[in-house]
């Protein structure tokens, strides 16, 4: 047998004694086990995605063993297997929006990353309106759906009538689509607010700090209370901006999930540092974080950038 075959020949003698660590959000797993008797280490770990058209059709045939997790207006999320037996456990979480909007086809497309800074008055004078906008065309059915009970009523965590049942303190915890809902260590959560008034940090004002801070507690014991073999100090809590969608809304994930582009400085502001901005501001309970200048990324193919920040940069007026 040749070097080669005597290699391949290892793996199938592989006896498993224990998973030793499991990470990048469950796609890979190192696994202590025994060759022959001697101490063995595998790390498996899922190949990448084929590129081209043909392969990639042949791996949408083979989708097997589809189990939905959840619909919402035009998002659906689901578990399935490639080709395993019936006894196999899913290995793939599949996320489906039907019908996408070129928004969508926009988001999910590879694009270039700029670094920009939004004053108060570039705020005031087109984000605000862009955002008010994106409001009026429907985009945040899927919210209301789950905020007045139509759908996703089996998975709320928590929900929160507000300080002295307070509707405009009210809230609700529920995991986020992204997250398949087993894998702790990448544990994604969504606390999403009651009131419509708040679109994004950005609305946010010295009155609140109570609130928020009270938030915080009840978000984090509701998770550690669902979830107990997670700890207060192994979450964090962070606001996105520009956020995905435009009503106040607060991620929860595990502290080992692998950060990606959306928990990157300049994406995501942590829940705290918010808090503390808010403290240091001076003037009365209606000072707020439209009073101050924020500095955050944007994909090249972002309506803010090419309708605001583009010409702003080439010194143009939008």
């Amino acid at each position: 047998m040749d070097e080669k075959s005597a290699s391949e020949a290892l793996v199938p003698q592989f006896k498993l004694h224990q998973l030793l660590n499991q990470d990048q959000g469950g796609r890979r797993v190192t696994l202590l086990g025994s060759i022959e008797g001697k101490p063995t280490l595998l790390t498996a770990e899922r190949a990448a995605f084929p590129s081209d058209t043909k392969t990639l059709e042949a791996f949408r045939r083979n989708l097997a063993d589809i189990k939905n997790l959840g619909t919402n207006d035009i998002y659906h999320w689901y578990l399935a297997s490639v080709g395993h037996g019936e006894d196999s456990p899913p290995d793939l979480k599949l996320n489906l929006i039907s019908p996408c909007t070129e928004k969508h086809i926009k988001k999910y497309s590879p694009q270039g990353v700029r670094m920009v800074t939004e004053t108060p008055q570039t705020y005031k004078d087109r984000i605000r309106p862009y955002i008010a906008k994106q409001r009026d065309e429907g985009r945040l059915d899927w919210v209301f759906n789950i905020l007045e009970g139509r759908k996703e009523q089996n998975d709320i965590i928590f929900r929160d009538p507000g300080q002295d049942r307070a509707i405009e303190e009210a809230f609700l915890l529920a995991p986020d689509l992204n997250w398949d809902r087993k894998t702790l260590t990448s544990l994604h959560l969504l606390a999403l607010v009651e009131r419509r008034d708040l679109w994004s940090l950005r609305d946010l004002k010295k009155s609140h700090i109570v609130w928020l801070k009270h938030m915080t507690e009840k978000v984090v014991d509701a998770t550690v209370k669902k979830y107990p073999e997670i700890d207060h100090d192994q979450l964090k809590l962070y606001m996105h901006y520009q956020p995905t969608f435009y009503h106040l809304h607060i991620h929860v994930v595990h502290v080992m999930l692998e950060p990606t582009g959306t928990q990157a400085i300049g994406k995501a502001f942590g829940l705290e540092n918010i808090i503390s901005q808010l403290e240091s501001l001076s003037g009365d309970e209606d000072a707020g974080m439209d009073d101050v200048s924020l500095t955050y990324t944007l994909g090249e193919s972002h309506d803010l950038w090419t309708a605001v920040f583009l010409p702003l940069k080439e010194g143009k007026k939008g």
